[in-house]
């Protein structure tokens, strides 16, 4: 067989290697972490092999020949350079959300960043694939279809399949006091008191409910614990300070994530306001509100807490946790619903990050004081 064809050959297994890998870590919540990060050096080392089988090509791109071919050459050409600069951002972002192999790099270490990242890889590399099958294809129209439909999957993998997988099919279960327990901080004047929201005592859960990530629940020793609260316990054991969690009074949240996702939004929609537990603020200045992301905003039960209290002169310090990036329009909602409050933007925590959030905590803690 030609050096060639053998060349090619390997570039067609890299090429099948490299997607099932990325696929592999789009699906990481049955993974867990450590074989998502080696499953990552595997694709890189493919990556490297890719590129040393394409030499020709890379040198024929970087001399402008491959932008003298057809109009489907030159558009493949451009798909290839947006995949490498995409993958070398990844490569990037992954060292720097790496909590196994490279823990000290912090650069790009966005967690929602890197799932972009991801995605558009993902999807890029579809379209890549499906150039080369469009080139050689007979019936253009229908490869054409073919490559857009396999990018949209892609996409809507990235964007919308891995996290609802993530909500609804991962078990999360954690050792309490290695994720709570740790070095103390001082808080520059009075002690704030730390509120939060959880479904752990606002939902009726069946007995056999599963505990799953999200801005939801996790096992600690074995014990359902609501995520929000533990980052509640891990402010708590920074500073000392109190900390008190919005409790309903009246009907709870059905135990199904799914029915508690409509339920909210019928609430969110009416403008709902569910009456909760009396939680006085009086002796506090300063007030770190932990809250998930319910429909892009803070649940309802919060903005009832918000409502009923006297902020005047106080500051909110806001830190939410979600599954898919930012505060959305909860910043905003809450300067509206809490009169007279100073309101800032702490951090944003991605559910998979919620468990390992205390050193972030503490660094925020260190850096206000």
């Amino acid at each position: 067989m030609k050096k060639g064809t053998i060349e090619k050959r390997l570039g067609i297994v890299a090429d099948i290697v490299m997607f099932a890998l990325l696929l592999t870590q789009m699906l990481y919540v049955f993974t867990g972490n450590n074989i998502h990060e080696i499953t990552g050096i595997a694709f890189f080392v493919c990556l490297v092999v890719h590129i040393l089988l394409k030499r020709k090509w890379i040198k024929a791109m970087l001399s402008g020949k491959i932008f003298k071919g057809s109009k489907a050459q030159i558009f493949s050409a451009v798909l290839t350079c947006l995949l490498f600069l995409c993958i070398i951002t990844l490569a990037l972002s992954s060292m720097g959300v790496s909590r196994f192999i490279f823990p000290s790099i912090k650069f790009l270490g966005s967690s929602d960043l890197h799932r972009y990242l991801a995605t558009a890889v993902l999807s890029l590399a579809a379209a890549h694939g499906g150039m080369h099958f469009y080139i050689r294809a007979k019936k253009k129209k229908k490869a054409a279809v073919l490559i857009i439909v396999m990018t949209l999957a892609c996409v809507a993998l990235g964007l919308f399949g891995v996290p609802y997988i993530n909500r609804h099919f991962r078990t999360v279960s954690i050792d309490y006091s290695s994720s709570v327990h740790g070095e103390k901080a001082d808080w520059k004047g009075k002690k704030p008191l730390v509120v939060y929201f959880t479904r752990l005592g606002n939902t009726d859960f069946d007995d056999d409910v599963d505990a799953v990530s999200g801005a939801s629940l996790m096992y600690a020793d074995g014990k359902l614990t609501g995520s929000d609260q533990l980052i509640a316990d891990m402010l708590e054991d920074i500073i000392g300070c109190d900390k008190k969690a919005v409790t309903l009074t009246g009907e709870k949240y059905p135990s199904s994530y799914g029915a508690t996702v409509s339920a909210a939004s019928k609430e969110i929609k009416a403008n709902a306001r569910p009456e909760i537990e009396p939680i006085e603020i009086t002796d506090y200045d300063s007030i770190i509100l932990v809250y998930p992301l319910w429909w892009g905003t803070v649940p309802p039960p919060v903005s009832t807490f918000l409502e009923s209290s006297d902020f005047e002169g106080k500051t909110i310090y806001l830190i939410a946790t979600q599954g898919s990036s930012g505060f959305s329009s909860s910043t905003e909602d809450i300067k509206e619903s809490a009169k007279g409050a100073n309101v800032e933007e702490v951090m944003s925590i991605y559910c998979d990050d919620i468990p390992n959030s205390r050193q972030r905590l503490l660094d925020w803690v260190k850096e206000l004081s």
